[in-house]
């Protein structure tokens, strides 16, 4: 595919145009920058690729052969008028597994650690030994099986945690004890999981997967939420906190973000709010994906990063 006018949106073009002007890009390329606000029809006319986080709200396909996204998840890309498909649609892949990972791991830790009990009681002067219950007598359920929910299992079952796995196929995967199929019955282990880590990319089957007929399999576990806030009913969880289903709940993805200062999730005391930052896509890690995929589609080399669009992820 001959690719010749890129056009990038972004809050951070002018990030990626100093890192592309350092990288000294074949002069055959023609490269525009623009922030949401600024991007017109003209632009769109002259591009045949495209790159952003997401569709902006006056997007045109025009004369487009290739976008990219710069996020991992497409779900704001695919958003508006039907998807053109001939228009060839890739992610970005880099670091995104080990960031969120370690995500999960780091509240994980903290709480078989009891780090918030501690505080309490180093507030209050009580000298209470509490023994930490360790990682290898714990479970987890992971739901979303791609890239990023193996990395998750793979730190997870490195420290001894038996980690299980929910996907739409249910087919088996590395670093998983079982994987199930989301329509299958997996309540069995539910019930008995500390953990469970939502990682699903956001689709018509995934929206609202988290309601309450699920949550009321749960038995104070605590949940976390690195997929898509869209994935949960809002709603249902908090009465599941209130129900004791979860015990305590770590989201760092929301309906609407940034999240409104009204949110009950706030101020919630079984509740922390982290503002979607769990896998952040550098300016460097979105340009050397972006390289990569337009060489290999010049050279009509397999493209690891194309997106399903049948299965929208």
């Amino acid at each position: 595919m001959d690719i010749k006018n890129i056009l990038f949106v972004s809050p951070m073009y002018k990030d990626i145009q100093s890192i592309l002007n350092d990288k000294r890009v074949n002069e055959e390329k023609q490269f525009r920058f623009r922030s949401e606000e600024d991007v017109v029809e003209e632009d769109y006319l002259w591009a045949d690729g495209f790159v952003s986080f997401k569709r902006p709200d006056n997007f045109s396909f025009a004369n487009m052969k290739w976008v990219h996204s710069f996020g991992a998840g497409v779900d704001k890309i695919l958003q508006g008028e039907p998807w053109k498909e001939d228009v060839v649609l890739t992610r970005t892949i880099s670091s995104f597994g080990q960031k969120i990972s370690e995500y999960c791991l780091s509240y994980i830790l903290g709480d078989v650690q009891k780090h918030d009990t501690y505080e309490e009681l180093k507030n209050e002067k009580d000298w209470n030994p509490l023994v930490p219950i360790p990682l290898h007598e714990k479970q987890a359920v992971i739901y979303g099986t791609g890239v990023i929910g193996q990395e998750v299992a793979k730190t997870l079952s490195y420290f001894g945690v038996k980690v299980y796995g929910v996907s739409l196929s249910g087919n088996k995967k590395d670093h998983f004890q079982d994987v199930f199929s989301s329509e299958s019955d997996y309540t069995h282990i539910l019930a008995k999981t500390e953990y469970v880590i939502n990682t699903m990319p956001l689709t018509e089957k995934t929206k609202e997967m988290f309601h309450s007929t699920l949550f009321s399999h749960m038995n104070e576990a605590m949940f976390i939420n690195v997929g898509r806030g869209e994935s949960v009913s809002n709603q249902d969880l908090l009465e599941a906190l209130t129900k004791k289903n979860v015990r305590f709940a770590v989201l760092d993805v929301f309906h609407e973000e940034p999240l409104p200062k009204e949110d009950p999730f706030w101020a919630h005391p079984q509740v922390t709010v982290t503002p979607h930052i769990s896998a952040v896509t550098t300016p460097n890690e979105g340009v050397d994906c972006f390289l990569e995929t337009l060489d290999r589609l010049e050279k009509d080399q397999p493209l690891l990063n194309e997106v399903d669009l049948s299965k929208g992820f």
